[in-house]
């Protein structure tokens, strides 16, 4: 579910990243794009790897979630992007941050055996 939820995130993403401007899309617009791939793949590979080797994932995919939000509330305040489109992924991303730490949790939980 949060895989798809944040694959969901990111074609809301992309269609607003098409119609940036020149400088937008090839400056910050890129780095979003990338860090969105970036936390999609850390999901991913959470998701098949081993429970002992899940929590490296799950914390790389946190860090960079947290930057892509960051970013993108820069994005707004630079008025690249307007309150409609900002609250459409701040609503994805609130509830894919939910999921993620719930996961990061269980997983801590198991493996000091609780």
């Amino acid at each position: 579910p949060i895989l798809q939820k944040l694959i969901t995130a990111y074609k809301i993403w992309h269609n607003y990243f098409i119609h940036f401007d020149k400088l937008t899309r090839f400056g910050l617009g890129m780095k979003i794009e990338s860090l969105f791939i970036e936390t999609i793949q850390n999901i991913f590979v959470a998701s098949i790897k081993p429970k002992d080797k899940k929590i490296i994932y799950l914390d790389k995919a946190s860090d960079t979630l947290d930057i892509l939000k960051f970013l993108l509330q820069v994005m707004w305040e630079l008025g690249k992007i307007d309150n409609k489109k900002f609250i459409a992924l701040s609503f994805y991303f609130e509830e894919i941050g939910r999921m993620l730490g719930g996961w990061q949790k269980k997983t801590k939980t198991q493996e000091m055996g609780f």
